[in-house]
């Protein structure tokens, strides 16, 4: 009798808030998968199942810091892109890799503090410039880097392929890297000035310009920060693969990283949202997804499922969190 009333409290916190809920669907969903395909739960698929995800929990960090500073980035996929792919073509022209990856990296940091002061300075809404300069930044690097789409790894460099292909006490490193940069993250958004900054300008921006805070420089230093991480997500992907597609720029990665978000729980209109909502809304697509690839559902089946959940948590976010009146009149989103 007496854990009855706990029982019900605990349901009702996991039921009266959107990480509630998606922890329950998430749940439902693997033991539904679970049940109904053979493979789904073995040890191998799990590994598979979170080491093929982790690079998208990567990008879906740096979307997750712009998101609660009120802005959105969707020309990380194009920044991802075009400076691996650069940092390659380089290396195969004599660079050490090592150097042509510096390089590669000061590209992909020039990108986004130039996307950065764009929004800063120009007061561009976020979702045009990002798109703009997303569409500028493939077009430079197809024109002027590279011409081929598909980039591979130059050949001798076995300590970059220990990345994305090695495992550490039989964790793969992949998985190692999303949960160190998660812990990082995570310190910096709880634990610094930077942090409390950041949340500060996206729950209302004018009290914190008022109370001190560099807005225009927050503003860089969060597409800045998307950009680089961007460039480490793309990293890994190349080491994983041994090559980088510059494909993936019009494939539907940036809505996969938009669901991440939004099923987690962090709010577009900003000032809301942890990391722990990332892991969360990661794992929750890493199940959906795995899911429908054991089941062998068409790829475009896929993309019409992701797409109406999508919509769905967006317009729940849009009921949970309405858009005040300083966000109607930024046009941030």
């Amino acid at each position: 009798m007496t854990n009855t009333p706990r029982s019900r409290r605990l349901a009702s916190r996991l039921l009266g808030s959107q990480e509630g809920i998606v922890f329950v669907l998430a749940a439902t969903a693997f033991v539904v998968f679970a049940l109904a395909l053979p493979g789904f739960a073995t040890p191998g698929n799990l590994v598979s199942l979170v080491r093929s995800v982790s690079v998208l929990g990567i990008l879906a960090l740096g979307m997750a810091i712009v998101v609660i500073g009120r802005g959105i980035d969707v020309a990380m996929i194009a920044t991802m892109v075009v400076s691996v792919s650069w940092a390659f073509v380089i290396a195969r022209t004599g660079y050490p890799l090592a150097e042509a990856l510096v390089i590669g990296g000061a590209f992909a940091l020039v990108a986004g503090i130039l996307i950065g002061a764009l929004i800063a300075y120009g007061d561009v809404p976020p979702i045009f410039a990002t798109l703009a300069a997303g569409s500028i930044i493939y077009g430079l690097g197809r024109t002027f880097f590279f011409t081929l789409e598909m980039q591979n790894v130059p050949p001798g460099n076995d300590w970059f392929d220990f990345i994305g292909k090695s495992r550490v006490l039989g964790v793969p490193v992949t998985v190692i890297a999303f949960a160190v940069l998660c812990a990082l993250a995570h310190f910096a958004l709880t634990s610094t000035r930077f942090g409390w900054q950041t949340y500060a300008m996206g729950s209302n921006p004018n009290t914190a310009r008022t109370t001190g805070v560099p807005m225009r420089a927050m503003v860089i230093a969060h597409y800045a920060l998307s950009a680089l991480v961007a460039y480490v997500a793309g990293l890994i992907l190349a080491s994983s693969a041994s090559a980088i597609n510059a494909r993936l720029y019009n494939s539907t990665m940036i809505y996969d990283i938009l669901l991440v978000i939004v099923l987690g729980g962090i709010g577009l209109n900003g000032g809301a949202g942890r990391i722990r909502n990332v892991v969360l809304g990661t794992i929750f697509v890493g199940i959906l997804l795995n899911g429908m690839t054991i089941l062998d559902v068409p790829f475009t089946i896929q993309n019409l499922v992701k797409g109406v959940v999508l919509l769905l948590a967006i317009v729940f976010d849009s009921l949970v969190n309405p858009r005040d009146e300083q966000t109607s009149q930024q046009g941030d989103l």
